[in-house]
């Protein structure tokens, strides 16, 4: 029985079969907390060099309506994942949503979350990698499992 459930999205498919299969799956006395963590997209576009700051200056207002959006769209998915938990029958009280920015590294701040909030399971949806890319590059639930420590994890395919 999971007491205090962290499910991890991400806006994709997978991450809803995850959020399914805690509505279907789970008995509905625990509390859940919908988690994503936002990448931080001036790293991820190279816009965090000191050279290209100049760059980042001129252009901030695209960048930032661009940011923005991507925001307002997890916003929208953490809702409609709220209400499917909520349709399959946890009281409203005992669905949280939490929003953050990334840290260190998503599967990192994912298993921070999990460890500080004190959470008894954490849910992810399996992200569709095929095996040579899941090789080279990982993946969030492949490094979430492999560095998880005292929580159980659910990997949702």
């Amino acid at each position: 029985m999971a007491k205090k459930v962290l499910i991890a999205v991400d806006e994709s498919k997978n991450s809803m079969k995850a959020v399914n299969y805690v509505a279907r799956g789970m008995e509905k006395t625990g509390t859940v907390t919908l988690f994503s963590v936002l990448p931080d997209a001036t790293a991820a576009c190279g816009l965090d060099s000191p050279a290209l700051t100049p760059l980042f200056k001129q252009n901030v207002k695209a960048f930032c309506s661009i940011e923005d959006a991507k925001k307002e769209s997890v916003k929208v998915f953490m809702e409609k994942a709220k209400r499917a938990l909520i349709q399959a029958g946890f009281p409203p009280k005992k669905v949280a949503v939490k929003i953050r920015k990334k840290k260190v590294g998503i599967s990192r701040d994912i298993l921070k979350e999990a460890e500080q909030g004190k959470y008894t399971t954490l849910v992810i949806g399996r992200r569709g990698l095929s095996g040579i890319k899941r090789f080279v590059l990982g993946s969030v639930s492949n490094k979430i499992v492999q560095l998880a420590k005292r929580v159980s994890v659910i990997v949702v395919d």
